[in-house]
């Protein structure tokens, strides 16, 4: 019965411990996070253990193989560009939906939320905090772009040495491969996290606590989806690429995203995903998508900034100057960038936004209640993003899988465990 259960194809699985989650989070009421949640918070503890050594191992492997070439460097500049370009585009898709909906107009009187003040890093601290002064410390603490840096230096030592660190290089190789191992098995658990997670949310929420701000909530979905479903849709058009096929690979990823409310805590399925069903090299994938889940959030860091700034604006009744929206523009694609690592990043990204634009701070009281619906569609869509580049830099750079791709290929070249179609379906790919 196990067996015919993990023979189902993974999203289908997540799918439906999705429904049923949302099931059992109304029937169960407020129940639901004495019963479902403590589900949810072992697999998010699960994926958490791996991330830390998933993101050593993997990218020191991949700057030792990609340093072996000349293209490390470009690939590494095109990513970036790719992150703005897209982050600028989201940005851009916020602003239409926001005054298209106006969500902050006809409302008054709404209940403040309990804010927690955080201390916003100027860009010099962040540089500074990349450098770990102790990297079993950062390992330990889960600072991703602490852990990039360690590892980049680690394969940069290794393509250094050459032939005189051909042991150190296979016990990394293979250290990666007994973390991915370990990560396919936390993985096949997504449909069970999913499930407590959604249905703990669906229950500890009542419709008097989303119906004030249905109009914010509205936009903030809507925008997210546009911007997945078009925007995305059309640059994937442009490099000739299937939409169809990249949003079937990256589906189940998308699903935990939304599930968790977590990039970080999304990585390890976001990187599988990106390697074994989109085609992209993993030695390079290795390399952006860690990157991405720390500085590319097109739903938090520009979408929801852009929506909330105008919804703040509307309530208040301030009317915003193009000098304004220019700096909400370039708060939002460079502010990621700046305040990476820094926990709760939608909070400091939309201060950050606020304060640079003029609008007042106390409206994020408002809308802080409802933080959690929203974040789940914002970090699908971070996810999405962090998927997406690096699909459109490989296919630039001609490293794309296309068989796998497409899903014309159903196993993996070089994983011993899917060397047939029917072994790649039994695992659940």
């Amino acid at each position: 019965m196990l067996a015919r259960f993990f023979a189902i194809p993974l999203w289908h699985r997540t799918a439906g411990g999705f429904a049923l989650g949302i099931l059992a989070g109304l029937i169960l009421r407020e129940q639901a996070t004495v019963w479902l949640q403590p589900i949810g918070d072992v697999y998010l503890n699960l994926i958490r253990m791996v991330v830390a050594p998933l993101v050593l191992f993997t990218i020191a492997s991949s700057i030792a193989k990609l340093g072996a070439g000349a293209g490390a460097v470009r690939l590494g500049a095109r990513t970036i560009v790719w992150f703005a370009i897209t982050s600028l585009l989201a940005v851009l898709v916020g602003f239409a939906f926001g005054h298209l909906i106006n969500p902050g107009l006809g409302l008054s009187n709404l209940p403040l939320g309990e804010v927690r003040e955080r201390e916003i890093p100027t860009p010099l601290e962040v540089l500074i905090g990349i450098v770990p002064t102790n990297p079993f410390a950062a390992l330990a603490e889960g600072r991703v772009l602490q852990i990039i840096f360690f590892s980049a230096l680690i394969g940069a030592a290794l393509v250094a040495l050459g032939d005189r660190a051909q042991t150190a290089r296979r016990l990394v190789d293979e250290g990666a491969a007994i973390i991915f191992r370990i990560t396919r098995w936390v993985i096949q658990l997504t449909p069970f996290g999913v499930f407590g997670l959604i249905g703990s949310v669906v229950g500890g929420y009542g419709w008097e606590a989303l119906l004030p701000l249905g109009k914010f909530i509205l936009a903030i979905y809507a925008a997210c989806l546009f911007h997945i479903l078009i925007v995305y849709s059309a640059l994937l058009k442009l490099h000739g690429l299937s939409a169809l096929a990249f949003m079937r690979g990256a589906f189940a990823a998308q699903q935990t995203a939304f599930a968790t409310s977590s990039s970080l805590g999304t990585l390890p399925i976001t990187l599988r995903q990106t390697v074994e069903r989109l085609g992209v090299p993993q030695a390079y994938a290795a390399f952006a998508v860690p990157l991405g889940a720390s500085v590319k959030m097109d739903g938090c860091g520009a979408i929801y900034p852009a929506i909330a700034a105008i919804f703040i604006a509307q309530y208040f009744g301030i009317e915003l100057t193009v000098t304004q929206y220019v700096l909400i523009g370039l708060t939002a694609v460079l502010g990621s960038l700046g305040t990476a690592g820094v926990p709760g990043t939608s909070i400091v990204m939309l201060t950050l936004t606020l304060s640079t634009a003029g609008l007042p701070l106390e409206g994020i009281g408002y809308i802080v209640a409802i933080d959690r619906i929203i974040d789940m569609m914002r970090t699908a869509t971070n996810v999405t993003g962090q998927m997406l580049v690096p699909v459109l830099v490989a296919k630039e750079e001609g490293i794309l899988d296309e068989g796998i791709y497409n899903g014309h290929v159903a196993w993996l070249p070089g994983d011993p465990d899917a060397e047939t179609p029917e072994a790649a379906r039994a695992s659940g790919i």
